[in-house]
């Protein structure tokens, strides 16, 4: 071969190379400057809505992939932090979150092109954040009739404000708030517990409630007492409504049930006879009654009709209930069967005694339809 036909095959294979570079490069060649900026898929906002939570914004997709981005959080509709790259995460540690919704806007930027900005959905609205209750509440003393109760917070894992409430069978008891209680005769019977509420700003309330306690009477039965009930004359009052209120002021804690001595009504017999009496019948049991007031003699306690109907003069213009009147007649009459004398005021401003004559006047004491603390003592029937 000729040293010219060597040059020639040469020149022809520096060319062809020269092509085939020219060609590769084309094909790989970076977006041109002035491309525009395009977003393909808007911005998303990962993870939770709720206070002490973070929020990261995702880009969304673009094009060309050589965009850089800087991040806005609008939080209902208003910007707050600054418009940056490094903002693609916000912090949810202000209680002014709690009820607002986030948007990210998302601008990108490419050298040579105009910037273009996004928005993503916006969040649902900012929960309250949470905290725990570390530790129940608890009652401390006896659940009996007039003793006091005393309920431990607990603990709870933030600091709160703290809102106490006693419960009965799970109910809120009207008026009973603070960490101690006085069980009322309401309670016996029934279920108490302590409830705490926590409350912090910007945070869900938290309640934590005590193991229950079983409320009892004072003193448990020394003795059970049984009575039948019986009308005498023409009665024209409910006798089931008569009975049905009689057991209940036996049954009641205040009452002589406070003894120990419960009161059990059987159909006929017991230990007494409570009657229920037409009032001009009354004298019938003994010249000593009358037709105007109720009475005791032997084992018939007597409730006068009328007196069971109206209570008395002196009982209303002290303006006393009727129902409390029903339990003072009840409980005196009956008082006088377990033994009691009639008792007089202990002085002016003082409840009556139950075994006073309240029902003809107080003499300057306070009505008052149950034994008093001095009243409730052993009688002659030994409890």
């Amino acid at each position: 071969m000729s040293a010219i036909t060597t040059r020639v095959t040469r020149g022809l294979a520096v060319v062809a190379a020269s092509i085939a570079m020219a060609s590769s490069l084309l094909v790989a060649s970076p977006a041109t400057a002035d491309e525009a900026v395009v977003n393909v898929s808007p911005p998303t906002i990962a993870g939770t809505a709720q206070l002490e939570q973070t929020l990261t914004a995702q880009p969304g997709t673009w094009t060309p992939s050589d965009v850089t981005y800087s991040y806005q959080w609008l939080r209902d509709g208003v910007p707050v932090g600054g418009d940056s790259p490094a903002n693609a995460t916000r912090a949810l540690s202000d209680v002014a979150d709690v009820g607002r919704t986030y948007v990210v806007r998302v601008t990108a930027s490419r050298p040579g092109a105009a910037s273009v900005a996004a928005l993503s959905a916006p969040t649902a609205a900012v929960a309250p954040g949470t905290f725990t209750a570390t530790r129940r509440p608890t009652v401390l003393g006896s659940a009996k009739y007039g003793r006091k109760l005393t309920g431990r917070v607990g603990a709870f894992s933030r600091k709160a404000e703290l809102d106490y409430r006693w419960l009965r069978d799970g109910r809120a008891i009207r008026g009973a708030g603070g960490r101690h209680y006085r069980v009322r005769s309401a309670d016996v019977g029934h279920r108490i517990a302590f409830r705490v509420r926590a409350s912090r700003l910007g945070f869900a309330t938290v309640t934590a409630v005590s193991r229950d306690k079983r409320v009892t009477n004072a003193r448990s039965v020394r003795r059970t007492v049984t009575y039948s009930v019986a009308t005498r004359g023409s009665v024209r009052a409910s006798l089931s409504t008569f009975k049905r209120l009689a057991q209940q002021t036996y049954d009641d804690p205040r009452g002589w049930r406070a003894m120990g001595v419960r009161f059990k009504r059987v159909s006929s017999g017991g230990d007494f006879t409570l009657v229920l009496s037409q009032a001009s019948k009354v004298p019938s049991f003994s010249s000593a009654c009358s037709t105007t007031y109720s009475c005791r003699v032997g084992r018939h306690v007597i409730i006068n009709e009328t007196r069971w109907q109206q209570a008395t003069p002196t009982w209303d213009d002290k303006r006393g209930s009727l129902r409390d009147y029903r339990h003072m007649v009840i409980n005196h009459e009956t008082g006088h069967w377990l033994g009691r004398g009639h008792a007089r005021c202990g002085g002016k401003g003082q409840l009556a005694p139950v075994m006073q004559q309240q029902s003809k006047g107080l003499s300057g004491c306070k009505i008052n339809p149950w034994p008093k603390k001095n009243e409730l003592h052993s009688s002659r029937f030994g409890f």
